[in-house]
């Protein structure tokens, strides 16, 4: 469960110690509450600690980022950010997956910490807003712009081109 929680943490902070420091923060958290866990719902208790254990270590990266330097800007959305427009990609699939992990880290703090909790746990923007404390508007808006610097990056980083169609 080592290997998991650091991928999870790596994809929150960019430096190595400061994720294997939130991973061994999210084990204390892990065995100071295992008293808390339910296992009696559903027949995998593997599976379920294994999420409850994915919980943690998210909300331990959100508050480290809160507390120490992520400063988040609780704007509304503007009308130029809601213009961009969610396209296909051509060749996304070619990209690997080391490759899209280094154009995610490569964003802004905020704009990698919505995404991440949008694209890859799954929340809702407004439990975006709830868990970093910025209004709805402010998650679309970080989301989007997280997703216009993506596909920048992808493609100075790469020789992929992105196909628009007309």
């Amino acid at each position: 469960m080592h290997g998991y929680a650091m991928k999870i943490c790596y994809r929150y902070v960019n430096k190595l110690e400061e994720a294997e420091e939130l991973v061994n923060e999210s084990f204390i958290k892990l065995f100071r509450n295992i008293g808390q866990f339910d296992d009696g719902r559903q027949a995998d208790t593997e599976a379920l600690l294994k999420g409850w254990f994915k919980k943690i270590v998210v909300n331990t990266c959100i508050d480290y980022l809160r507390k120490s330097h992520l400063k988040l800007v609780s704007r509304e959305t503007v009308p130029e950010v809601e213009s961009f427009s969610d396209i296909q990609e051509n060749g996304l699939d070619r990209l690997s997956y080391r490759e899209i992990i280094e154009a995610i880290r490569k964003l802004t703090p905020v704009y990698r910490t919505v995404f991440n909790l949008f694209v890859i746990e799954g929340l809702t923007h407004e439990e975006i807003a709830e868990q970093l404390g910025i209004s709805v508007g402010a998650s679309k808006s970080n989301l989007s712009k997280a997703r216009h610097n993506l596909r920048k990056i992808i493609m100075q980083q790469t020789d992929y081109t992105i196909y628009v169609p007309s």
